[in-house]
């Protein structure tokens, strides 16, 4: 009887947790530690590490990829260890949702790129790493950020599904649907060929 009352209150502490660190904007932070100006007036505004790199700092968006990505895993890899499976994936959710709708921003937050695959790796090594992979052989092809992400959270179900993973499907899906929701406007751009590609800023 005590488990089952006290259960959902540790699931809701896991979700208001896993939110809050989702939350932190460590593009933001890194770009004003390290002078590079404010990340909202700068390329799209958003606030992941893609727009950081366009500030010309690679380290600076090498940190910023790493710790949104790490909200993710962290928040899992914590839930898993304290109360069980259900929990690491309602963290990842959770943190993923915290990145995208953060408190401290208003709630305008990025698109969920890196947590959701930091989510993955976090979840399952080797699937995180099918996303990475797919991520980066689209990216390396197309030169466009937001194409390699789209690829990637639409295949992520049928990789999990390839690779016997089926319990991580519907999370996988429901990211992956969110991802395309919020890259509404980079798909009319990709549309009209005016996207923005990967590149670095001149010095």
């Amino acid at each position: 009887m005590p488990e089952i009352i006290t259960a959902p209150y540790l699931l809701a502490f896991v979700a208001v947790a896993s939110y809050l660190l989702g939350s932190i904007p460590f593009g933001l932070v890194i770009a004003k530690v390290m002078g590079l100006g404010n990340l909202r007036e700068i390329g799209s505004g958003n606030i992941g590490a893609t727009n950081v790199l366009r500030t010309g700092s690679k380290s600076a968006a090498l940190a910023t990829l790493l710790l949104d990505a790490g909200k993710g895993g962290i928040a899992v890899l914590l839930a898993r260890f304290f109360v069980g499976e259900d929990a690491a994936q309602l963290a990842g959710l959770s943190a993923f949702i915290g990145h995208i709708f953060p408190v401290w921003l208003n709630f305008n937050g990025g698109k969920g790129v890196a947590t959701y695959l930091g989510t993955l790796l976090a979840l399952s090594f080797f699937a995180g790493l099918a996303a990475c992979l797919t991520w980066l052989v689209f990216a390396l092809v197309f030169r466009i950020s937001s194409l390699a992400a789209l690829a990637a959270a639409a295949l992520m179900p049928l990789w999990l599904h390839l690779m016997g993973l089926p319990s991580y499907v519907v999370l996988a899906a429901v990211l992956g649907a969110i991802i395309w929701v919020r890259h509404a406007g980079n798909i009319r751009r990709m549309l009209n060929g005016t996207e923005k590609k990967i590149q670095l800023k001149k010095s």
